[in-house]
């Protein structure tokens, strides 16, 4: 279920405070529906924050922050948005249906679910290509395989919003091929809505839709395509390196600005 605009993510002037640090100010964006947006940036720049903002998990949040049509933490959105944090999500000591059963029956609990239940985590598995170690111990697994079945719980009851929060960091290519295929699949067939993060920039052109951030504020939001060509760029990562620019000139500019200014003000008065 929607908002009345068609939009997923509705952000205006979303502001996030930690102690004395402001990490995000003030940001404004959109996400549309059943697309790959991608949150690009380096390390730091507030990308975790705003995901966990998203999920209902960070606090100190101030401004306006919708969900599919209902404000961020509600409890309504619990079972329609999937998130998968940078650090595994799984019991070492259970098998990896064990995990996802665990899982599948928070979301949909009781006896009368539980065929469906099978069906969710059958198709989580299927998904996330673990048939053959369905029943090994997740404590026993390589790291790549821990990440796809933390991916497989955010599967399970199929949610309308997945946020990932950097899900490809450290797998080798081909595990990172096929897991942005199946990001494509469950946009394109199935209809969901991604948030994927990420500080490689060679994964944006994967992404139908950017927002590419730093130190807290949204440098761009664009189609890969649109950004390149209003930057006059071949790549994405060119046009964020242009865009990141830009920025530092206006910063320089603004103080050198109000200094010019001041100096006529107090010669005028002379």
């Amino acid at each position: 279920m929607m908002n009345n605009s068609g939009v997923a993510v509705l952000a205006r002037g979303l502001t996030v405070i930690r102690g004395d640090r402001t990490v995000l100010h003030g940001i404004d964006f959109t996400i549309p529906p059943g697309r790959i947006t991608g949150l690009l940036g380096p390390s730091g720049c507030g990308k975790s924050t705003l995901m966990r903002a998203m999920v209902g998990t960070q606090a100190k949040v101030t401004g306006t922050l919708e969900i599919l049509g209902k404000p961020a933490g509600d409890a309504a959105l619990r079972s329609r948005i999937g998130y998968v944090t940078q650090d595994p999500s799984v019991y070492d000591d259970l098998t990896v249906r064990q995990n996802l059963d665990y899982f599948a029956a928070v979301l949909k609990p009781g006896r009368r679910h539980r065929e469906a239940r099978h069906e969710y985590v059958d198709r989580a598995i299927a998904d996330v290509d673990l048939g053959s170690h369905a029943d090994a111990l997740a404590g026993r697994l390589s790291g790549g395989q821990r990440t796809r079945v933390s991916l497989a719980a955010a599967l399970i009851g199929a949610p309308e919003l997945l946020v990932l929060d950097e899900p490809t960091v450290g797998l080798d290519p081909v595990l990172r091929r096929d897991l942005w295929e199946l990001f494509d699949r469950l946009a394109t067939e199935r209809g969901a809505t991604i948030l994927v993060s990420s500080h490689v920039m060679d994964e944006a052109e994967r992404c139908h839709r950017l927002l590419l951030m730093r130190e807290g504020v949204i440098l761009a939001e664009d189609s890969p395509d649109d950004l390149r060509v209003r930057t006059h760029s071949e790549t994405v990562e060119a046009a964020f390196l242009r865009l990141v620019d830009e920025a530092n000139a206006r910063q320089t500019a603004a103080p050198q600005a109000q200094a010019t200014h001041t100096q006529v003000i107090q010669e005028n008065a002379r």
